[in-house]
């Protein structure tokens, strides 16, 4: 006899937005529905923070807990909660709920787990959604983690969520000699892996001797954004409050090596970028004009209320995506780039070495400070992802 589910109202709305292949389940969800049988009587140490819900909202944190399992939290940039801003440090503390310990991953020396925090745990567990561009930190945490649990032993597992940009690829692969937090992995800059395929391609490239499980999502494809499957939305970082702006971050973040604001301390955190001194109308016109699929571009007025140029009005452009799946966000910051040095000129400053690991490459400053325009820009920080796309392939666990 076919069995029938019932579900709570409060999913009934994840369901409209859901894809025709029905509710995504994440890693978390799948081990739930299992009854956690694959860590019986395990001491955990689980790698999370806020955006780490299941399908009734519930957290990670909370679902380990009430299975007995959960020994230590560790917490990666943004700390725990989620609230706490780019860049700050984070101390560790104790979780009132849980009484856990909460390791901070992201103090004053992007700290790695230590052998005293890992002592007595039997498995160590990341679940942590990721917004698919590679100078996001999370997935770096992920790649510490992992080298640390190769040395002391101790199983790793990543209980896997989408990455909501889907599949695409875009941007050059992490030039040799460039390392550090915001460039550790050598991908793309949109690099189109969910982070249990980006724990299974940074195992095989260190030859790490781990014993890696990933607990696969179900019914997600790489053509879906992350308000088609279902999950419970959580701003992955204060910053970063719906989908489009993670479609745009890739290339808008860029602008963070640069003396332009990309909206923080506004309503609009990176879907506007802007200065006192940015001439947005000219920009935006040029930009309308520079054959950009997907997006519209209109120059707006904002007043900052934190960060570069907290309190001080700006110019700027804002930007309107209309087709997610035609966006190309490196090559809107390439075009803005090129505009703003053209249009506004020593008033455009980029720091050379941050935007090196920002787009993974020091051909972007070297050809635009040589006066390339943004089309030869563009095909020289892609010719080199074709090799990537094929090495890959061997390591994507999704259609």
């Amino acid at each position: 006899m076919k069995k029938i589910f019932f579900f709570p109202m409060a999913l009934f709305a994840l369901f409209t937005t859901a894809h025709a292949g029905g509710l995504t389940l994440t890693g978390l969800d799948v081990l739930e529905r299992d009854g956690f049988k694959q860590l019986a009587g395990r001491r955990v140490g689980l790698i999370t923070n806020h955006t780490s819900v299941d399908l009734n909202g519930v957290n990670a944190v909370d679902a380990f807990h009430k299975a007995g399992l959960l020994a230590a939290i560790f917490s990666p940039e943004h700390g725990f909660r989620g609230t706490e801003e780019g860049g700050a440090y984070i101390e560790s503390s104790t979780d009132p709920v849980t009484g856990a310990p909460v390791y901070s991953l992201y103090g004053r020396n992007k700290q790695r787990p230590t052998p005293e925090m890992l002592a007595g745990l039997d498995v160590l567990i990341f679940d942590i959604q990721d917004i698919g561009a590679r100078f996001y930190t999370y997935l770096t945490t992920m790649g510490y983690a992992m080298e640390e649990a190769a040395k002391a032993g101790l199983p790793f597992m990543v209980l896997d969520r989408p990455n909501p940009i889907g599949g695409a690829v875009e941007g050059p692969v992490l030039e040799p000699g460039i390392s550090a937090f915001t460039a550790y992995f050598p991908v793309p800059t949109r690099h189109g892996f969910t982070p249990g395929e980006m724990a299974l391609f940074h195992k095989a490239r260190l030859g790490l001797k781990l014993d890696l499980t990933v607990v696969k999502l179900e019914n997600w494809s790489r053509d879906l954004f992350f308000d088609q499957t279902g999950i419970v939305w959580t701003n992955p970082s204060p910053n970063i409050r719906n989908v489009d702006a993670e479609v745009l971050y890739p290339g808008l973040g860029c602008f963070e090596a640069a003396n332009v604001s990309v909206g923080r301390g506004t309503g609009v955190p990176f879907l506007w970028f802007g200065a006192p001194w940015l001439k947005a109308g000219k920009i935006a016109k040029g930009l309308s004009k520079a054959g950009l699929k997907g997006v519209k571009f209109s120059p707006l007025r904002l007043t900052p209320d934190k960060d570069i140029y907290e309190g001080k009005p700006c110019e700027g452009v804002r930007i309107e995506v209309t087709d997610r799946a035609a966006v190309r966000a490196l090559d809107i910051f390439i075009h803005a780039a090129y505009l703003l040095k053209k249009y506004n000129g020593s008033d455009f400053t980029l720091k050379p070495e941050e935007i090196r690991k920002m787009t993974g490459s020091g051909d972007f400053y070297r050809l635009l400070e040589a006066g390339a325009g943004p089309a030869a820009i563009s095909a020289e920080l892609e010719k080199n992802n074709a090799a990537f796309r094929a090495e890959a392939a061997n390591f994507l666990l999704y259609k």
